[in-house]
């Protein structure tokens, strides 16, 4: 079964140089954001959704392959990962029927998910805590920038279209639906991604994860002479 929140965890206090690390490179990401795409938030949307799909898919490929190589139930971790990544790819599907992005930004989140990728891939084996404290706060502000997407769509600056039909079905949304409940729905999506991986990254923290509870039970039965 699938681990769930204890709490929900709108914004982690950084504890550690680590999570400072995730939190100011989260800030300066989000500054580089915001100075790129100002207000459209529908572009913004699709170009940030396929880099939010790489995290899960990356957490989980590694946790699945350490649970093969420890012999050792992952205790519900990599259906979480696996199924973060694909939410986030219908996500970036639904914007994609709503907004298409020019060939330049085609070409900018080609580039981004390949810098992206190899440098998550690389933070995640070194150092998982500090990359589900990064997801963490990318998350937060994701939230942030559906809640703007939100105001944006009741002052009636963004057009609030329908929904298209992908939507509807994957959220079960009324047929009726329009923009602004699929911008309710990814947030709180969002809202459930940040606290389970600030979840995680205090679980690695304390060190009451599937593989450190395995480190802690061969100890245990280690013979002593």
């Amino acid at each position: 079964m699938a681990p769930h929140p204890e709490r929900e965890i709108a914004h982690h206090n950084p504890r550690g140089v680590s999570d400072a690390i995730a939190l100011a490179l989260t800030k300066l990401l989000r500054l580089l954001a915001d100075t790129f795409f100002s207000n459209r938030y529908g572009h913004r949307a699709v170009v940030l959704e396929t880099v939010a799909g790489v995290p899960g898919m990356v957490g989980g490929m590694m946790n699945h392959l350490k649970s093969l190589r420890l012999m050792r139930d992952d205790e519900g971790w990599i259906k979480t990962l696996l199924d973060e990544a694909e939410n986030e790819r219908m996500h970036l599907m639904t914007f994609i029927a709503l907004f298409q992005p020019s060939w330049f930004e085609r070409l900018l989140l080609m580039l981004t998910q390949a810098i992206f990728w190899n440098a998550y891939f690389f933070l995640y084996l070194f150092s998982p805590k500090t990359a589900h404290r990064l997801v963490g706060y990318f998350e937060e502000e994701a939230v942030v920038s559906y809640t703007s997407f939100l105001a944006e769509i009741d002052a009636g600056r963004v057009e609030n279209v329908p929904a298209p039909a992908l939507a509807i079905e994957y959220w079960k949304l009324p047929a009726d639906a329009r923009l602004r409940e699929i911008v309710i729905a990814v947030r709180a999506d969002e809202a459930g991604h940040r606290d389970m991986n600030h979840m995680f990254a205090n679980q690695l923290r304390s060190g009451h994860t599937p593989w450190r509870k395995l480190e802690e039970e061969t100890s245990a039965t280690l013979p002593t002479h």
